[in-house]
């Protein structure tokens, strides 16, 4: 497993699945190594991390260099490994089955994927390939609908990636043999590149240990009344500063924040003098389970194309529905199962919350929707079973590929 970000040296979804992904194959036998770069995460956050758990068959490859913050710079102006490309030859030169990418904006940029002879994965985690900033969030204001690369990368307060207009990442694309993509959306966003028969739907997975035994719900602030949960991130694209003045029309229901991030300061103001809006912080897999159990339904307001959000997935897992924001792969995923609402304005999300407050049998009826689309679909058993058909299919490949 190749990313830039891996628990604790982590700040969002991408690095809580590869952990999640990399502990499934540990549980049934396998051997796994992680590399990430700690030089990249201190980049963005000098505060030591906490501890995190990993199976005993899950090696872990921290990267660091004598140069610390220059390493992920240079890799992000480059597309190369730079000072990190003697660590990571060192290691994705060995005999392995599989390797298998993710995120790897900061860790070796488009070079790495040349890096070692296995079958090669790439998780289609976000939209780096097809977008400098990652997120086809458009002057992090607006959904990207069309190219302002340049100025758009400024309005980030980054510099340009000029190799991307030199043909370095469509020449390392041709060493990759298939690309996972969480949700339809995303794969037809980067249908673009012309990758042909190598995409593959990947729907996300929950894994069920992460729930607590006994099923029952932990105590909440402002136990007794009904609340609605948000899991993610505090910046702009996740769209909690959308959701926040909703609660002034909803006041007979909690709002309840888990996370963290750069807008949270903001967003406090925002629910400044809201009894009903409360902030978290970040919480541990087991509580956030707990929290999914007692909730009326999980928001998920992104105002970004969230390609596969886990956190549909997760509450699902708990039999609690989702009601997401019409934008991205999140619809299709309420689609798919039938286990939430899917709404285009405040007021629809409005007449939604109030109905599942108000009609028990209704919010009953949606969160077995959800729990049934969840063993149906968003189980560890089956995205396993899935990759590893996967694999077996490409060596297969390979082995005529060879005799030919």
């Amino acid at each position: 497993m190749v990313t830039t970000f891996y628990p604790p040296y982590n700040f969002g979804g991408d690095g809580v699945f590869v952990h999640r992904l990399s502990n499934e194959l540990a549980r049934r036998g396998h051997r796994v190594d992680v590399v990430h770069c700690v030089d990249a995460y201190r980049l963005f956050d000098a505060t030591p991390p906490g501890d995190y758990d990993d199976h005993p068959n899950v090696t872990v490859h921290g990267l660091r260099t004598r140069l610390r913050s220059v390493s992920p710079i240079v890799t992000h102006q480059l597309g190369i490994p730079g000072p990190k490309a003697p660590q990571l030859r060192a290691i994705l030169e060995q005999p392995f089955d599989v390797i298998h990418y993710h995120n790897i904006s900061l860790v070796g940029g488009p070079r790495i994927l040349r890096y070692g002879d296995a079958i090669k994965l790439y998780s289609l985690l976000d939209y780096w390939l097809v977008c400098p900033t990652n997120v086809l969030f458009r002057f992090n204001r607006a959904p990207c609908s069309r190219r302002h690369c340049v100025s758009c990368t400024l309005v980030y307060r980054r510099p340009p990636q000029w190799w991307r207009y030199a043909g370095l990442l469509e020449r390392a694309l041709g060493h990759v043999d298939a690309f996972l993509a969480p949700s339809r959306f995303s794969r037809t966003i980067h249908e673009r590149l012309g990758l042909g028969g190598r995409l593959f739907d990947f729907p996300h997975f929950a894994a069920s240990h992460e729930s607590r035994d006994d099923g029952e719900p932990a105590p909440v602030p402002g136990a007794g009344r009904p609340y609605f949960l948000f899991v993610g991130r505090l910046e702009r694209l996740k769209g909690a500063h959308t959701l926040i003045p909703v609660f002034r029309d909803v006041p007979g229901a909690d709002l309840l924040v888990a996370g963290s991030g750069g807008d949270e300061e903001m967003l406090r103001r925002l629910a400044h003098g809201m009894d009903n809006v409360r902030f978290l912080g970040q919480v541990t897999q087991q509580r956030l389970a707990q929290l999914y159990r007692g909730a009326v339904g999980v928001v998920v307001p992104s105002v970004c194309y969230d390609a596969a959000p886990l956190v549909i997935a997760e509450a699902a897992r708990e039999g609690t529905p989702a009601l997401v924001r019409n934008l991205g792969g999140m619809p299709e995923m309420i689609e798919g199962s039938g286990g939430g609402v899917v709404y285009t304005s405040d007021s629809q999300l409005v007449e939604a919350m109030t109905r599942l407050i108000e009609d028990r049998s209704y919010r009953a009826d949606l969160g077995r929707r959800a729990l049934s689309g969840y063993h149906a679909q968003w189980t560890a058993d089956i995205y396993i079973e899935r990759y590893l058909r996967l694999i077996e299919d490409l060596a297969a490949r390979r082995r005529k590929t060879t005799i030919a």
